[in-house]
């Protein structure tokens, strides 16, 4: 339905007026004053009129409409003028609520995923750690039935035990530090350090979890030994640390990890790369995401939370930057970031 502002309204009605005035003052003229009071009579009454309309109409309107559009716009009348609107109040008010349905409905939507979000993320804390609690429920039961007595089993369920208390504390430890990331609790302590020397250290610590399976773990060509970067060495060993412990247990036996990095005039631009299972393409969107795996039993065997690629993407954002991955199956995977470059 087409809308019409107040002051056409407002028009229409003294038109009307106007006519039935024009009438009247006609008979009068002819049997009273004459043609020259029908002339100083008209404009005037037509006046008038349209004022008065236009007044109360725009009082009823605006007033009525005054509440919706406060509401669509959260109005503050010290950054929202209500009377600044154009003329043409029914457009105006229509345009405005379209466009407030339209963001509403996004809105809901992006709630919707939220909520999705929400529901497999506390489904996947919940499986995650069930199996270890479930796990030490077993052992003590056991040990409490009589197995305490046991020497062929008490130490072997106690270790047990021990081993499955460790891994609920290394999913709380994690899921903690992405909730500090993402709140920005965790500030980064930024320091000038050898990159080198941090990637040493990475791969002396998972060494023996690499010989396990034959995987060399290599630096890449023509490396630079004396590249330095700005960045929370700490928070960067345990991305690094957790870049090189996923080529690990997504690796193919005889394998390789290598990693490299290059100077990008202001950047470091650096490489984990392997010859692994490789991720399928549809995967990728979401390997970034709190307990996804690409192969869950392979992860849990291995002792992996899920968490590790969700830690490593929040470290990097905290420190301004991004991380970037490509993949082939059956070929390897290449996760590639940059770090800030120290001034010369």
């Amino acid at each position: 339905m087409k809308t019409v502002a107040p002051s056409r309204i407002a028009a229409y009605i003294t038109l009307s007026f106007l006519v039935l005035a024009i009438m009247l003052f006609a008979v009068y003229s002819v049997f009273e004053k004459g043609l020259i009071a029908l002339l100083i009579a008209i404009p005037v009454f037509t006046a008038i009129v349209f004022f008065v309309v236009h007044y109360f109409l725009n009082v009823f309107i605006y007033e009525k409409i005054k509440p919706i559009y406060k509401t669509i716009h959260n109005f503050k009348p010290s950054t929202r003028d209500f009377n600044a609107i154009n003329n043409d109040v029914f457009i105006q008010v229509n345009k405005e609520v379209d466009e407030w349905m339209k963001d509403k409905m996004l809105e809901v939507e992006k709630l919707k995923e939220l909520e999705k979000y929400r529901r497999e993320f506390l489904g996947n804390v919940s499986h995650e750690l069930k199996t270890p609690i479930f796990n030490i429920q077993g052992y003590i039961l056991t040990l409490l039935e009589g197995g305490i007595d046991d020497p062929g089993i008490n130490m072997l369920y106690l270790k047990r035990t021990e081993k499955s208390i460790d891994r609920m504390i290394s999913i709380i430890s994690d899921l903690e530090a992405i909730a500090k990331l993402e709140s920005g609790e965790l500030e980064m302590q930024k320091e000038r350090f050898n990159i080198y020397n941090l990637v040493e250290e990475v791969y002396e610590m998972h060494e023996m979890r690499a010989k396990e399976r034959g995987i060399t773990l290599k630096f890449g060509k023509n490396v630079d030994k004396a590249t330095f970067v700005i960045g929370d060495r700490k928070r960067l060993f345990q991305v690094l640390s957790n870049l090189v412990i996923n080529s690990i247990i997504y690796g193919v036996d005889g394998g390789k990890t290598t990693v490299s990095f290059y100077d990008m005039d202001k950047v470091v631009l650096l490489q984990v790369r392997d010859n692994g299972i490789g991720i399928p393409r549809h995967e990728l969107p979401r390997i970034f995401e709190r307990f996804y795996r690409l192969d869950k039993s392979r992860s849990r065997e291995q002792g992996g939370t899920g968490l590790g690629l969700a830690i490593v993407k929040h470290i990097l954002e905290a420190h301004g930057q991004t991380i970037n991955v490509t993949s082939t199956p059956g070929k390897g995977s290449s996760f590639t970031f940059t770090l800030e470059k120290p001034p010369k």
